[in-house]
């Protein structure tokens, strides 16, 4: 996991402040709005980009994902998706037996498995 560092108490942070932080050079941060359409900046009149702490929380996620994941830009895209369609579901209507259980997943993957050395020795 990516260490972030304690966020100074700023309401917005220039692209030169976000690019310290988060260790991203100002050219992929920009690019990484192009690819990325939840990476939105406020732009002033003066097209000066300035961020919010949660587009830092994004940058960060984004760096992670294709640093240490090793995901490309249209993994991390798709993934960041499906994680954003999660959170807007109601809370309420996710149950914890509705979601896959890992020890459940294991067992039927041994299963396949041993199904697969069958067909194989047929």
């Amino acid at each position: 996991m990516i260490e972030k560092p304690p966020l100074p108490q700023k309401e917005y942070y220039t692209i030169g402040d976000v690019s310290r932080i988060t260790q991203v050079e100002k050219y992929t941060l920009r690019h990484w709005e192009k690819e990325f359409k939840s990476l939105t900046p406020i732009r002033k009149s003066t097209k000066q980009r300035l961020y919010r702490k949660q587009e830092i929380d994004l940058i960060f996620q984004i760096k992670e994902l294709l640093y240490k994941q090793k995901y490309t830009i249209s993994g991390a895209r798709k993934f960041l998706n499906a994680d954003k369609r999660l959170k807007s579901l109601n809370p309420e209507l996710i149950r914890e037996e509705s979601l896959p259980d890992s020890k459940i997943l294991k067992e039927i993957k041994e299963e396949l498995t041993q199904i697969l050395k069958i067909l194989q020795k047929e």
